[in-house]
């Protein structure tokens, strides 16, 4: 084999090596972000001494710190996104994350000592990594929670949640679609507002 073809096949190879413990060294640093953020909830939620309010707080807090809404929020509203005005988007962010908040906090709330268990991860084509976990059921089969991580300011943050192959991303997208194609975009808002202070005055916030 000539000189020059050798030494193409050898930078390939130094490449492709390369590449691979890009890859290993991201998934390796995406999981430990999830098995980190998942340690602490779960240590505040098993603190039964605390009130409810105080335990919700500290998860408000742990889980701000590794979701990135805006993002999460982008993909929601795809193609519309783009279509609404700063104070429409940051009216929809705190919305959606005031929504989410309400909505997953009733199942926290419920938690009894079930094992997580965070069993692996894939790269994905564009620097993304999905970390796969476990949460063991009571009376049932574990049930598969996914975390999309992304890349951002030196750490990883969560874009999609995907349960039992469920995206929430999706899930949410073609939910909003359909109330913006019949109703607009503040009317989107409105509902999604009208809503969180009805279960904040039932769950007495």
């Amino acid at each position: 084999m000539p000189r020059s073809a050798t030494l193409a096949l050898a930078l390939l190879a130094a490449v492709a090596l390369a590449g691979g413990r890009a890859r290993a060294a991201a998934t390796d640093e995406a999981t430990a972000v999830v098995r980190s953020t998942v340690d602490d909830a779960l240590a505040v939620l098993r603190d039964r001494k605390r009130s409810s309010d105080a335990r919700r707080t500290d998860v408000e807090r742990i889980a701000y710190a590794h979701f990135d809404f805006e993002t999460i929020s982008r993909l929601v509203l795809a193609r519309n996104w783009p279509k609404l005005s700063a104070a429409q988007q940051q009216a929809f962010i705190a919305e959606f994350k005031r929504h989410l908040t309400l909505t997953y906090w009733k199942t926290l709330e419920d938690y009894r000592n079930q094992k997580v268990e965070v069993d692996g991860a894939r790269a994905e084509k564009n620097g993304d990594v999905t970390v796969r976990s476990n949460i063991e059921g009571e009376r049932s089969a574990p049930i598969r929670l996914d975390y999309r991580m992304r890349p951002a300011g030196g750490t990883y943050v969560v874009i999609d949640v995907i349960i039992e192959g469920v995206s929430l991303v999706q899930n949410f997208r073609a939910q909003t679609q359909e109330i913006i194609a019949k109703d607009g975009v503040d009317a989107l808002i409105a509902k999604l507002k009208e809503r969180n202070d009805e279960r904040d005055r039932e769950s007495g916030g």
